[in-house]
C-alpha cells in the first residue's frame, strides 16, 4: 500500500502541473502510468487518471471562489448578474463535450488512451501553439476580459474543448487555443479555460466513478487513500502551477509549451518504435 500512495503522490504531481499548463494531464498521467504502475486494478488505474482531477479543479475553485460566487455579500447587483452571466457562458461552452464526450467516452478510452496517439497528439498541437502565436504577435486582442466574453464566442471555445476529448491534446491548450483565434487575450483565454474546467471535471469523475461502480468495482481501503492522497497532492500543486502560469503569460506567450509539446511527443515516438 505504501508503494502505491507514494506513485499517488508522483501522479497527483504530475496532475496538478500539467492540467494548467497546456501540456494535457491525461496524456501525461498515460505515460506515467507507463512506467510507474499502481498494482491495482487496471479498471481503477483508468478511473484514477480522471477523478484525481477533482483535486486539480478545486485549486480552481478556492483561488476564484470570490469571483465566481454569485451569492457573495460583497458584491452589488451588477456584479452578482456579470457573475450569473460568466456561468451560463461556461454552461454553454460545456455542451459540445458533455454531449460527444458521453456518446465516445467508452470508443475513446478504447482506442485512443494508448502511448503513440497520445504522441501524435503532443506534436500536433505543439506546431498549433507555435504556428498561432506567431501569427497572433501583430495582432491586438478583441476581448481583454471576462465581460467582452460572448455567448458565441464561450460556444466556440466549447467546440475545440471537443478536441480534448483525445487524450494528448489538452483540455487547456485546445480552449486557450480555440479563444486566442476569435480575438481573446491570453490573460482572458487562460482564465475562461480555468473556469470551463469546473463543470468538465465534476462532470468526467462523476461518468467514470458511475463506470467504475456500475462494472462491479468496489473501493477498499487502499484505493480510497490512494485516490485521496492523489487529489490532495494534485489540488496543492495546482494552486502553484495556476499562479504559476498566469503570473508566466503576462510577459510571455505559449511558445515554450508548444516546443515542449513537440519535444516530448519526438521522443516518446522514438521510445514506442524502439520498444516496438
Amino acid at each position: 500500500m505504501i508503494i502505491n500512495i507514494f506513485k499517488a503522490i508522483i501522479l497527483g504531481i504530475v496532475e496538478g502541473i500539467t492540467e494548467w499548463l497546456p501540456i494535457s494531464s491525461t496524456g501525461h498521467l498515460i505515460l506515467v502510468d507507463e512506467f510507474i504502475k499502481m498494482d491495482i486494478s487496471p479498471a481503477f488505474t483508468e478511473m484514477f487518471n480522471v477523478v484525481i482531477q477533482l483535486g486539480a479543479i478545486m485549486a480552481v475553485v478556492v483561488l476564484y471562489f470570490d469571483k465566481l460566487n454569485p451569492f457573495s455579500v460583497k458584491k452589488d447587483a451588477q456584479q452578482k448578474s456579470d457573475t450569473w452571466s460568466l456561468w451560463s457562458k461556461v454552461i454553454v461552452a460545456c455542451v459540445p463535450a458533455a454531449v460527444l464526450g458521453l456518446i465516445f467516452d467508452d470508443y475513446l478510452d478504447a482506442h485512443f488512451h494508448r502511448f503513440l496517439p497520445v504522441a501524435i497528439m503532443l506534436i500536433v498541437y505543439g506546431i498549433a501553439f507555435i504556428v498561432v502565436e506567431k501569427q497572433n504577435k501583430s495582432k491586438t486582442p478583441k476581448c481583454t476580459s471576462l465581460a467582452d466574453f460572448t455567448y458565441k464566442a464561450a460556444l466556440i471555445v466549447g467546440f475545440f474543448q471537443v478536441l480534448s476529448l483525445i487524450p494528448g491534446t489538452s483540455r487547456s491548450g485546445a480552449t486557450i487555443l480555440g479563444a486566442i483565434l476569435i480575438g481573446a487575450s491570453r490573460f482572458v483565454a487562460t482564465e475562461f479555460s480555468f473556469f470551463l474546467g469546473i463543470p468538465v471535471m465534476f462532470g468526467a469523475s462523476g461518468l467514470k466513478i458511475v463506470k467504475f461502480l456500475a462494472n462491479g468495482n468496489t473501493f477498499g481501503v487502499q484505493e480510497i487513500l490512494v485516490l485521496l492522497v492523489g487529489m490532495v497532492t494534485a489540488f496543492i500543486v495546482s494552486i502553484i502551477a495556476i499562479k504559476f502560469l498566469l503570473d508566466y503569460i503576462k510577459r510571455n506567450d505559449f511558445t515554450v509549451f508548444g516546443w515542449y509539446r513537440i519535444i516530448l511527443g519526438a521522443i516518446l515516438i522514438i521510445y514506442w518504435l524502439v520498444a516496438m
